[in-house]
């Protein structure tokens, strides 16, 4: 189970169904005659505080940000070969999402690795192009807090990558 400590206000975290968010605190609650121990995480670019009681935090798949050395993973993951099966979109689609909300940085980059179009490549269908997006939001939002830059810079990083792949 995770620990009260284990976050504490101002850490940034990984919340797998929204990406990257910021402790404002933890705080007691009363709910529904129940005092519950919550801890608040607020996700700025969403606009969106969530509440996640301490006891489910373990289960609901809170963690920390990466290590740099997670994120170095992930980021050779993509200069990897493009591993796009043949099977119907949709099927791949669920397969892609269920990896964007694992919250897993390195699922996430197989994601964008795979969804990833050079200029030379054909275009991709609008629901290819919103979920590559959602993945590379995703990781270049845990990127910059695990490097300690801005989106722009990180984005710019994850692009030089790619086209370097």
């Amino acid at each position: 189970m995770a620990k009260t400590n284990e976050f504490g206000a101002g850490d940034y975290v990984v919340y797998p169904t929204h990406g990257v968010g910021r402790v404002t605190g933890i705080e007691k609650q009363e709910i529904s005659g129940h005092s519950l121990k919550l801890i608040i995480i607020k996700f700025e670019k969403d606009r969106m505080t969530l509440r996640v009681p301490v006891g489910k935090a373990e289960v609901s798949g809170l963690r920390k940000l990466s290590s740099r050395k997670m994120m170095d993973t992930a980021l050779a993951t993509l200069k990897g070969r493009s591993r796009v099966k043949r099977t119907m979109w949709s099927r791949r689609a669920q397969e892609y999402e269920a990896k964007i909300n694992s919250g897993d940085p390195v699922s996430i980059a197989e994601v964008v690795r795979d969804l990833h179009r050079g200029a030379d490549q054909p275009d991709q269908s609008y629901s290819e192009r919103q979920m590559y997006q959602a993945a590379l939001e995703r990781l270049v939002r845990e990127l910059a807090a695990v490097e300690k830059i801005d989106e722009a810079a990180a984005a710019h990083r994850l692009e030089e990558l790619l086209t370097a792949a």
